[in-house]
């Protein structure tokens, strides 16, 4: 029997972040020094108080089903949240717990999308987007965030993105790749377009507590109440309590929405991890000093190493305002060691200087790199100084 496998994933673009991490693998197993800087999780562990919670809440007998779309519990303390940090008001009937952000953006799309409809996706963008809007049968239309804007798209590039067809449009700040933010004005602009046209807002504000220096995040929603109606809010305790392997997200927007992306879980995941839930109630709930240490960790981090990078030849970096990310340009590096193109330069520091690093190409931007700071300050150091001394070497 010859299996044929759905054309819907006939469609799927290989993780380039998961080729590379399989290749540093591979490259340690061997007895090899690697270096990894593709980390898209904290090196944190979780906060004690939230292991606790978790624990005790077992301990109870707290482990059966729970709701499809999360505890009424951490719903409430989702609200609260909400309110606190961002002025907004929404009740449980409007917040949905999913099986981290990204499941949460896939039930979304596939609840939104019918065949052809389109959602613009500004670029360089996160890996997964693309794809969970294809497995929904929609279309991916990308609008380039150019390098001299801070990778930022424009109102103007928006509206000209937008058809009869488009159906939402993706915002993501801070960026993950890049580490950019909109700041309030540009996203009243944006979303000045989308009231215009009515185009649903999905504002994935994932790393919106890891904001650096003088920067302050806005979230598009707590901009107007008719901005608040257009936008589906994603965000989860992943990144903010490193949190990644709890995998607990959720989505806060319209009320038609949230219970239809509910029935689509009842239907596929029962409910989210039970401890995870309770964990995350006391990720809210609880004390933030351990996400202050790790914010301060991170811009520290930055901070030291930023300059280093930016005195590689032919590497050029904006400085990100958050997140953990580093997505310099280094096309001019990659002709400089005589690579054909910027994955080559990738591959071959790899092999040659043992650093792991991700390829732009995946994020829609095939000049850049992206490194990772969400590892300690000695082994960032050691890897900036190998890409120095890999780059210097082959350009003599």
């Amino acid at each position: 029997m010859t299996i044929h496998l759905a054309n819907r994933v006939e469609t799927l673009t290989p993780s380039t972040t998961l080729a590379i991490t399989a290749k540093a693998k591979e490259l340690k197993a061997q007895g090899m020094d690697v270096i990894g800087l593709g980390a898209g999780e904290p090196d944190f562990n979780t906060p004690s108080n939230i292991i606790e919670a978790a624990y005790r809440s077992m301990n109870e007998g707290k482990t059966k089903y729970t709701p499809a779309g999360g505890l009424p519990e951490l719903k409430q303390a989702i609200v609260t949240k909400l309110k606190n940090d961002q002025g907004l008001e929404y009740a449980p009937s409007e917040i949905i717990v999913g099986n981290g952000a990204k499941h949460i953006l896939y039930t979304l799309f596939q609840v939104l999308l019918n065949p052809k409809d389109e959602v613009i996706i500004p670029t360089p963008y996160w890996v997964s987007y693309p794809e969970q809007v294809k497995l929904a049968e929609g279309v991916p239309v990308f609008v380039e965030g150019k390098e001299q804007q801070d990778f930022k798209i424009t109102p103007e590039q928006l509206e000209e993105a937008i058809t009869p067809n488009t159906k939402a449009f993706i915002l993501n700040s801070p960026s993950n790749p890049t580490g950019m933010l909109y700041t309030k004005d540009e996203l009243t602009a944006l979303g000045e377009i989308c009231l215009k046209h009515q185009v649903l807002i999905v504002s994935d504000e994932i790393y919106e507590k890891l904001i650096y220096g003088d920067n302050t995040h806005t979230s598009i929603a707590e901009i107007s109440q008719e901005l608040k109606e257009i936008t589906i809010l994603i965000n989860g305790v992943s990144k903010s309590h490193s949190m990644t392997g709890w995998r607990i997200g959720y989505a806060a927007g319209d009320k038609k929405l949230i219970a239809a992306m509910t029935d689509l879980a009842s239907h596929s995941t029962s409910n989210p991890t039970t401890t995870s839930q309770f964990g995350a109630i006391e990720a809210y709930n609880g004390p933030q000093t351990a996400v202050e240490t790790m914010k301060t960790a991170f811009e520290e981090r930055l901070n030291i190493i930023y300059p280093k990078l930016i005195s590689i030849p032919g590497v050029k970096c904006k400085k990100p305002q958050g997140a953990f990310y580093l997505f310099p340009n280094v096309k001019e590096a990659a002709t400089l060691t005589g690579y054909e193109s910027v994955d080559q330069f990738v591959a071959g520091l790899l092999e040659e200087a043992l650093v792991a690093v991700v390829p732009g190409s995946g994020f829609g931007s095939p000049d850049n790199i992206r490194l990772s700071y969400a590892t300690s300050l000695e082994n960032l150091e050691e890897a900036i100084k190998r890409i120095h001394t890999f780059v210097q070497n082959k350009t003599k």
